[in-house]
């Protein structure tokens, strides 16, 4: 079963876990929550069943399974059903752009980056929030991925490597800042974020795309 297809027969399912893990949910909040420009035009790539754009206060996203697309269109997000390495606007058409937990189920997470940038206005940003692999409890998500229906064709990427892909793709990052370090049964509260990666299951990371004309393609280094 594809990724996509395991989303769409488990929308309600993976909605629910946002209210049985709320710890969690709402310290990933919080560590994105000033990320978010407060003024333009903004859009998540990957916006499931709303969970983030609506505390976000983002009203677009895009979103390739029909049944979550379903559920966030009543949470009142204006949502466009296609893949993240197509996305179905015009060159720099927002001034921010939300990737949330997506790039370890895409194939072709540069192709993704892509389109967010050509999407962008220059000196827009680009967020996004991951499970790092570098963490600790993200090697242990790796471990035991085989057993989640949600993670089983997940490929988990690290911090330095998403950083890495930003910087030969000519942004800037601006900032980076990581949370839920403890198991994630056992959060209750919100977590504090701390600033950088490595400790904290789930990092933040804000990057702007550099204005101006001199970029010359993705580096060595990026492909």
């Amino acid at each position: 079963m594809s990724t996509i297809d395991v989303f769409e027969k488990h929308a309600a399912e993976y909605d629910e876990w946002f209210d049985q893990n709320e710890g969690v949910y709402k310290s990933e909040i919080q560590a994105l929550k000033d990320l978010i420009p407060q003024e333009g035009v903004g859009l998540e790539v990957g916006v499931g069943t709303g969970r983030f754009a609506l505390p976000l206060g983002i009203r677009a996203g895009v979103e390739p399974a029909k049944s979550m697309a379903k559920m966030a269109r009543k949470r009142g997000i204006k949502v466009h059903e296609a893949s993240a390495d197509a996305l179905p606007f015009g060159d720099e058409s927002f001034d921010f752009v939300l990737i949330m937990t997506v790039l370890c189920f895409l194939e072709d997470p540069l192709a993704a980056l892509l389109e967010a940038r050509r999407v962008l206005k220059p000196g827009g940003l680009i967020i996004i929030g991951m499970i790092d692999s570098d963490s600790p409890l993200g090697q242990e998500y790796e471990r035991k991925k085989l057993t989640s229906k949600f993670y089983r064709n997940a490929r988990f990427r690290s911090a330095e490597q998403v950083l890495s892909w930003l910087k030969g793709l000519d942004f800037n990052c601006t900032e980076a800042r990581q949370t839920v370090f403890g198991r994630r049964n056992e959060i209750d509260s919100i977590e504090p974020f701390e600033a950088g990666h490595g400790k904290g299951a789930f990092v933040a990371i804000a990057a702007r795309k550099r204005a101006g004309e001199n970029w010359g393609g993705l580096s060595a280094s990026t492909q």
